[in-house]
C-alpha cells in the first residue's frame, strides 16, 4: 500500500467508516482504512486508532437509538494488544449500557481477524459553554513561534512521525533538548492543526482532537531515552469540540522510573479551552 496523496481532509478518511453485514443483532461491525500517513515508524499512530475506535463507537450507539446522537465518547480506555500495521481495518461495537446522561460501549478495532486494540467508552455530553475555571496557565504561545520545528518528511522527527504529513505539526524547541543533543525535565510542547476540510467538520476537528492527545513523542526522550515506548494502557478525555485554529499539546511526566513512565498530555485549542486530555503508562525503551 502506498502513502495517500494529500488532501485537504486525510483524517475525515479514517473516521469514515463502511458498515458490514454481522449475524449478531447486538454488535456493530464496520470497515475503516487507515492510511501509512498516520503512523509512527512503520505501525498505526496509538491516538489515530482511538479516534477511529470512537467512530465506530459513535456511529453504532447513534444507529442503535437516535435519541443519543448528541452524545459523545467523554472517556476512553485503551489497551493495546498488538500494533497495527496501516491499510484495511474492521471495528466492532457491542454497547453494555444506555443512559440518558452516560451511555458504555465497548469498539474491538480488528486486523487479519485478530484484536489488536480494545477500547471501553464512556459517552456523556460535552461541555459547549465558556469555561467556568481553568487550571492550566501556560506560557506557550496559542500558535507556533518563529523559532518552532516544523514536522517536514525530511526532517529528523518528520521521518519517523508520517502523521505530520496528514496535519500541521510543530515542536517547541525551548523544552525539546532532546533537539540540541542536550538532556533535560520529561516535558514538551506542540502546535497541531489540522487540514482545511478536517478543520471545517466539527466533528472530524473532535476526532481530530483525540488522536492529538496522544501527539507528543515520549517524554523520556529529554532525559536520553530514545526508541520505541510500548504504551502499557491509555485514557483518553474528550471535553468539548475544539473551536477552529491551532491546538497546544503539552505533555509531562510524574515519574520516570526503572521500566515504566507516565506521560499526561493536555490538548487546549485557540479559545485556551481544555479540548482533550490523556494519561498513559508506557515502558521505557531498551536503548539509550
Amino acid at each position: 500500500m502506498t502513502r495517500e496523496l494529500a488532501t485537504d481532509a486525510p483524517f475525515s478518511q479514517v473516521v469514515d467508516l463502511t458498515e458490514l453485514p454481522t449475524t449478531d443483532a447486538e454488535t456493530g461491525r464496520y470497515a475503516g482504512v487507515i492510511a501509512p500517513t498516520w503512523t509512527i515508524g512503520p505501525k498505526v499512530h496509538g491516538g489515530t486508532m482511538v479516534a477511529a475506535s470512537a467512530a465506530a463507537a459513535t456511529r453504532w450507539l447513534t444507529e442503535a437509538d437516535e435519541s443519543f446522537a448528541q452524545m459523545a465518547p467523554i472517556a476512553a480506555s485503551s489497551d493495546f494488544l498488538g500494533a497495527p500495521d496501516p491499510g484495511e481495518v474492521e471495528y466492532a461495537v457491542h454497547i453494555r449500557k444506555k443512559g440518558r446522561q452516560i451511555c458504555l460501549a465497548d469498539a474491538e478495532l480488528i486486523q487479519n481477524g485478530r484484536t489488536l486494540v480494545r477500547t471501553a467508552f464512556t459517552f456523556g455530553h460535552l461541555d459547549a459553554e465558556a469555561t467556568r475555571w481553568s487550571g492550566p496557565d501556560s506560557d506557550m504561545p496559542a500558535e507556533p513561534s518563529e523559532a518552532a520545528h516544523r514536522y517536514t518528511p525530511d526532517s529528523p522527527m518528520g521521518k519517523i512521525v508520517h502523521v505530520s504529513e496528514g496535519a500541521q505539526v510543530l515542536i517547541d524547541p525551548s523544552q525539546a533538548e532532546f533537539l540540541r543533543g542536550e538532556t533535560g525535565a520529561p516535558r514538551l510542547r506542540l502546535w497541531m492543526r489540522p487540514f482545511d476540510g478536517d478543520e471545517s467538520d466539527p466533528r472530524v476537528r473532535a476526532a481530530f482532537a483525540m488522536m492529538a492527545a496522544d501527539m507528543s513523542p515520549p517524554v523520556p526522550m529529554n532525559l536520553g531515552h530514545f526508541g520505541w515506548s510500548p504504551t502499557v494502557q491509555m485514557t483518553t478525555y474528550l471535553r468539548r469540540i475544539p473551536a477552529p485554529g491551532w491546538l497546544r499539546v503539552i505533555a509531562t511526566a510524574r515519574e520516570v522510573g526503572e521500566r515504566m513512565f507516565d506521560e499526561d498530555q493536555l490538548v487546549i485549542d485557540s479559545t485556551g479551552a481544555v479540548v482533550a486530555q490523556s494519561r498513559q503508562l508506557a515502558l521505557i525503551p531498551a536503548a539509550r
